[in-house]
């Protein structure tokens, strides 16, 4: 797949809201739930006003049976509602992560493969944190929010001094809620920030362990991350020193509102001003007002956190549009052609090819060659649509590589890059490229790739288990399953780079005659190598030097020059 199927695309920032627009029905449904609930959580308030009110001064038994019946069969509503609003918030964030998970999967690995630079999981990460949200009490808080001054209302209803203390109160939460948001917000920003750099040099220095233990860095590569490390502690803790105080404000308060609210409204009943059961009506109603605004204070470090992975989403939504479909073309034979190629590496300008122009029919095989940093790798990744270069084309079969469907373009070519990268998985299925494993083609790669042998020797041949990076398996076992795979299918065009790195004899000699067979097959082969038996079997060769073609020609040719410039420039 490559970057130029990821546009930008400034529109997509709406995305997310989008797609919570998608399922505005369960919305719908979820605030009608929610103002059914708060309709019928009146039903306890009344059974009191009416106990205290009428039951115990009328002595009336059969009324305090049907109050009670009735009390009942409102908690049984309550019950069947808050279930029916639980599915539908939780259907909500389940059809929410379905919806957007692919997207946000693809723009993850478009961002990754141009930067290089980030923490490929995070954006999941973030996606799991809205889905939190969306099916946690947070969402249901601000649900039930909207019916706190309809409880005030009758509050007022009950008495007027009671009502403006409730709305104070009410004010009041608010404000401080707002206060605990301000003084968190950027606190939290930057321990955020701070914790996806952290965890990513972690993650990056755990993964080369051996290395780490082999050479004795960890105190240093440890001091390192710790530096980083510490200072998200330094800010998540100013953070939560200000949250803690503001929160320890806010239970207090409310604890003293209930308090004063029902020593207000005995005072009333005193003046006459009040019944009993408006006193304990008045006072649970109070606590049905202030029991969404507080659960909405107390989550202000979860809006935070929220927004922020909010805002990353929606700049890498942003930032790569959805890959373009592309077309399907008739089988291609191999023919490659590449003109004035221009590329630089990932989120740089500065180039590592200039100009490259070359023409392969099919079935013919060239051998690039070139110092350490000559673009070659550069070259490698660009013929098989990794990298977007800044100009120029790359052509098979006359049709520009971004042109084709990113899936059947991946199956007509073979790739075996220098750092083979395994997947954790079956033999099978890496060789596979873990599509559904057609046995006979897996191992009709792996015998084309001299390694069918190879891996029946294997604990459980191609059924053995793989870690990460292909853990388990020698470099040089790694390199041959990596040949294995990118001939599955029987590809038009193999690119190799270095694929006789961390072979031994043996792997050498079975390398020189997949190179045979492939060459019999009529596939387009092109080899980055310096191995002269390897060489010896090209027809073609590309040299290049600091970025620039040098030479290009029929093997043949291009090494008697190269053998002219030699001698001329060991006579001089």
């Amino acid at each position: 797949m490559s970057m130029r199927q990821f546009q930008p695309d400034n529109g997509g920032g709406r995305e997310l809201a989008q797609a919570l627009l998608t399922y505005r029905s369960a919305l719908v449904h979820a605030g009608v739930f929610s103002g059914v609930m708060a309709v019928v959580m009146l039903a306890p308030t009344v059974y009191m006003l009416q106990i205290y009110d009428r039951v115990l001064v009328s002595g009336n038994e059969e009324t305090l049976w049907m109050l009670t019946i009735i009390v009942l069969m409102a908690y049984a509503i309550i019950g069947a509602l808050e279930w029916a609003r639980g599915m539908v918030v939780w259907s909500l964030g389940v059809e929410f992560d379905k919806k957007l998970g692919a997207r946000v999967f693809d723009a993850a690995f478009a961002a990754n493969l141009k930067t290089g630079r980030l923490n490929a999981l995070q954006p999941l990460e973030d996606l799991q944190q809205l889905r939190q949200f969306a099916t946690g009490p947070w969402l249901l808080a601000l649900f039930d929010a909207p019916w706190s001054p309809v409880y005030v209302l009758l509050m007022f209803y009950f008495h007027s001094a009671l009502g403006w203390f409730a709305l104070g109160g009410v004010l009041v939460l608010l404000a401080l809620g707002w206060l605990n948001e301000r003084v968190s917000r950027s606190h939290l920003q930057k321990a955020g920030e701070l914790m996806i750099a952290s965890n990513r040099e972690a993650h990056a220095n755990l993964r080369n362990a051996d290395v780490i233990a082999g050479m004795g860095m960890l105190v240093n590569l440890r001091r390192r991350w710790a530096d980083r490390h510490q200072a998200y502690v330094r800010e998540q803790s100013l953070a939560q020193v200000r949250m803690t105080r503001i929160q320890a404000w806010n239970k207090a308060l409310r604890l003293t509102m209930q308090s004063l609210a029902l020593g207000m409204c005995a005072w009333l009943v005193l003046r006459h001003e009040m019944t009993a059961g408006m006193m304990i009506a008045g006072s649970v109603l109070l606590s049905r007002a202030l029991t969404p605004i507080d659960q909405i204070v107390g989550a202000s470090r979860h809006w935070v956190h929220v927004k922020e992975a909010r805002r990353r989403l929606s700049q890498l939504l942003d930032a790569f549009s959805p890959p373009a479909g592309g077309m399907d073309f008739s089988q291609p034979k191999g023919g490659v052609h590449v003109e004035q190629l221009l590329a630089a590496l990932p989120d740089s300008t500065q180039l590592t090819l200039r100009g490259i122009s070359f023409k392969l029919e099919p079935g013919e095989t060239m051998a690039v060659v070139g110092s350490s940093g000559a673009g070659k790798s550069t070259l490698a990744r660009c013929l098989v649509n990794a990298w977007q270069p800044l100009r120029g084309k790359v052509l098979l079969d006359g049709v520009p590589l971004n042109q084709w469907q990113p899936e059947t373009l991946g199956a007509l070519i073979g790739y075996l890059p220098q750092d083979v990268q395994l997947f954790a998985g079956t033999v099978g299925e890496n060789i596979a490229r873990f599509n559904v494993a057609d046995e006979s083609k897996v191992i009709a790669a792996a015998e084309m790739a001299g390694a069918h042998e190879l891996i029946l020797q294997l604990p459980e041949g191609y059924q053995t288990q793989l870690g990460e990076n292909g853990k388990g398996l020698s470099g040089g076992q790694r390199q041959r399953v990596g040949l294995a795979r990118a001939l599955y299918g029987k590809p038009c065009l193999v690119v190799l780079d270095e694929p006789n790195a961390n072979l031994d004899e043996m792997g050498a000699a079975m390398l020189t005659q997949a190179v045979a067979r492939m060459k019999q097959t009529g596939i387009t082969l092109i080899l980055i190598t310096h191995k002269s038996n390897i060489l010896r079997q090209a027809d073609k060769m590309l040299v290049l030097h600091a970025g620039a073609q040098v030479d290009f020609g029929s093997s043949a040719e291009v090494v008697a020059r190269r053998q002219r410039a030699i001698s001329s420039t060991s006579r001089q």
